[in-house]
């Protein structure tokens, strides 16, 4: 338990110093909306864009590098079993979820899966429940939230953790402590952990990022993608049409087109 109150009063240190930083003055390349035109679900965009020029310039000069080195030094079939392993830990979470949604049977699977390879995987190194057919059924707890009504809210990027909506990001702390990791008792195991998931994350990363390396506004592409890949997880794959949400993608994929054209 001290352990535990110890981490948590690392993580709120870092946190105010991320802010100081941030109201130190970091700037976007493109400015925001003027209040009346900006998006319903995007009210903070000044702020949001700040936190994601910040976030932008961290990764940059940490995570990105990071990343790039890792995928040099190790071979697919390790970085596999490292993310195998860290979506093994992370089974707990999706089991609970599971069930507070009302998906016994995801829930039971999800628990087969974290026997199977656990005993079977060499502690989740290998995804022997995939390899059997067995699906997975990822489901936090902002997930549970929409599920049992809660609307998303704004907008909001957090520092260093990047884009959520209101809901979603008051689950965070819960999200965390769902994961075993968080309890095991030795700082150094911990920590290492902690920073090889974050970087085999960002490896994750790259292909979707080639997708938005062009746009004319990396911010509002992230955000669009993230909004629409929320939905689609939200309502597992099957989400109602928003009318308002498209119309304001498609206004941003016309700015876009638009700034091609001036510039040809």
């Amino acid at each position: 338990m001290a352990t535990t109150r110890k981490t948590i009063r690392k993580g709120a240190a870092a946190t105010v110093l991320l802010a100081l930083l941030l109201v130190s003055g970091c700037t976007t390349t493109n400015p925001p909306a003027p209040k009346e035109e900006r998006a319903i679900y995007d009210p903070w965009e000044p702020l949001n864009r700040r936190v994601h020029s910040f976030n932008d310039t961290v990764d940059r000069f940490s995570f990105k590098p990071l990343a790039k080195g890792y995928e040099k030094v190790f071979p697919r079939f390790v970085r596999t079993g490292i993310n195998n392993f860290s979506k093994n830990l992370r089974t707990p979470l999706f089991i609970v979820n599971n069930l507070l949604q009302g998906k016994v049977t995801r829930s039971v699977s999800e628990t087969g899966r974290l026997i199977l390879n656990s005993a079977f995987g060499v502690g989740g190194l290998f995804d022997v429940a995939t390899q059997m057919g067995m699906e997975t059924y990822r489901e936090d707890f902002g997930q549970t939230l929409a599920v049992w009504g809660v609307p998303d809210g704004p907008y909001v990027v957090i520092p260093i953790l990047g884009p959520r909506n209101l809901r979603d990001a008051t689950m965070i702390p819960l999200n965390f402590a769902a994961d075993p990791l968080l309890y095991l008792d030795h700082d150094r195991t911990r920590r290492t952990i902690y920073l090889v998931r974050a970087v085999d994350l960002r490896a994750e990363l790259f292909t979707a990022e080639a997708l938005i390396e062009d746009s004319f506004d990396r911010y509002l592409a992230i955000r669009e993608s993230y909004i629409q890949n929320r939905q689609f997880l939200v309502y597992d794959g099957d989400p109602p049409e928003d009318e308002d949400f498209y119309d304001d993608f498609e206004d941003f994929e016309d700015e876009d087109f638009e700034d091609e054209q001036q510039q040809d």
